[in-house]
């Protein structure tokens, strides 16, 4: 019988199991982009065709234009056309306007800071007074002076 070297003979050490993490954390994460990616592309928007009105130069550049700009400024004052005025006073300039103009149109806007209150009362005064092509201009532009 031949002579093995000791660690032949003795018997295999006992190896203790191991988890390791960070291969399980790969597959995590690879599985759940594959999930984010795969639901993503099942996602069908439908949507309603709407053919918008597309203005002319001419339009836009009407030289009689009456139109009235209303802006309410965050101090609880308002700007008629650039000017300033308290807003106790629009009823009477609305009156005076719609006496003044064959078909009225005030566009209602605010700056940055105005009150959403300010704005709804201005645009009830508005349609209490008689004119009823109102716009609301949506984008918040700062306060003329």
């Amino acid at each position: 019988m031949a002579l093995l070297p000791a660690s032949f003979t003795d018997a295999p050490a006992r190896r203790r199991a191991r988890i390791e993490i960070i291969p399980l954390i790969d597959v995590i994460f690879f599985l759940l982009a594959t999930f984010v990616l795969f639901t993503l592309s099942l996602n069908r928007l439908q949507s309603v065709p709407v053919s918008l009105p597309q203005a002319s130069l001419a339009a836009r550049a009407d030289p009689d234009d009456q139109s009235v700009r209303l802006q309410i400024s965050g101090q609880g004052t308002g700007y008629w056309n650039r000017e300033l005025i308290a807003l106790n006073d629009l009823p009477a300039r609305v009156r005076a306007y719609k006496a003044a103009t064959p078909s009225p149109r005030i566009l209602v806007t605010g700056d940055g800071a105005a009150h959403w209150g300010d704005i709804v009362r201005a645009f009830d005064q508005i349609v209490q007074g008689g004119i009823i092509q109102v716009s609301m201009e949506t984008i918040a532009s700062p306060a003329v002076r």
